[in-house]
């Protein structure tokens, strides 16, 4: 945008000690909006101040986050919560500029594919077999052990690129091509753990909890397209030590998948520089309530 007076005043008092004026001259310039960015960047470029750049940087951050903010809240007031745009926005949170028209590409890739396999006389089983064949078979999807060093483990554009995520990001693609498909996977609410499993059709989530898993056919370790039973899943119920109450096997929303996804990223900026980070995922998951 031009670059009026006003704008070249608040510039001038980036670098100021005063942490009082600094906070004033942020909210200003954050107000203007993306359109302000590519002037903050010529900033950075032109300004040789280390420290000068580092706060321009996270001015940059701020104006990126509060659009962001924006985006979440009009997703969360939607109609229909779509699981792909949920979960490229919260890549948009660590990589702001990100264009979605390669993901979107691979993913209807993955979708035909699969699609082409698939006919109304297979089992629910054959179904898996074949969604679970050419995502980790044909497409070579690998599944990651959870950690929260690197967050691009949680991005479904970087699961696209590398062909690897953990259970979080591997389970939100294999929901997402489920969920076009039209074949009734869900997440469910599994603790400590991202689990998916088939609902045998006609199941409604308006149905009472404690019923859910009388609806559920088999489950899904989303890490590895691996299928396992209720018997498994009672197993590690007992070597947790948690009653399997009703509640665990209802489906999860897709709003409540997002807002999953983003308290496990904060997780991954547990370190006091960017500790900020942490605290603006948690916000956006907020806002999903």
């Amino acid at each position: 945008m031009e670059q009026t007076k006003e704008i070249a005043a608040l510039f001038n008092l980036i670098d100021d000690p005063d942490e009082e004026v600094f906070g004033a001259v942020s909210h200003k310039i954050v107000a203007y909006g993306r359109k302000i960015i590519p002037n903050l960047e010529h900033l950075w470029e032109t300004t040789p101040d280390e420290e000068a750049q580092n706060r321009i940087e996270l001015l940059i951050h701020q104006v990126h986050f509060t659009d962001l903010s924006e985006d979440f809240r009009q997703w969360s007031l939607a109609g229909h919560h779509d699981l792909t745009v949920g979960a490229l926005l919260a890549s948009k949170f660590q990589y702001p500029e990100l264009s979605s028209a390669a993901t979107l590409l691979e993913v209807e890739k993955l979708r035909r594919n699969i699609w082409l396999e698939l006919n109304n006389y297979l089992t629910p089983l054959e179904q898996i077999r074949i969604v679970t064949g050419i995502l980790y078979g044909y497409y070579g999807l690998k599944g990651a052990d959870l950690s929260y060093a690197d967050v691009n483990d949680f991005l479904l554009h970087k699961v696209i690129e590398s062909k690897k995520g953990n259970q979080t990001s591997n389970g939100i693609l294999y929901l997402i091509l489920c969920e076009l498909l039209d074949i009734p996977v869900k997440a469910i609410g599994v603790p400590k753990q991202f689990v998916l499993a088939y609902f045998r059709p006609g199941y409604s989530s308006e149905e009472d909890s404690d019923r859910s898993i009388n609806r559920i056919e088999f489950y899904i370790d989303p890490t590895t397209g691996q299928v396992f039973t209720h018997k498994d899943l009672e197993s590690y119920f007992k070597r947790i030590s948690v009653p399997p109450t009703g509640a665990y096997f209802r489906p999860l929303s897709n709003k409540r998948i997002i807002q999953h996804l983003l308290e496990e990223m904060s997780k991954c900026f547990e370190e006091e520089k960017v500790a900020y980070k942490q605290e603006e995922l948690l916000k956006l998951a907020n806002l999903l309530d």
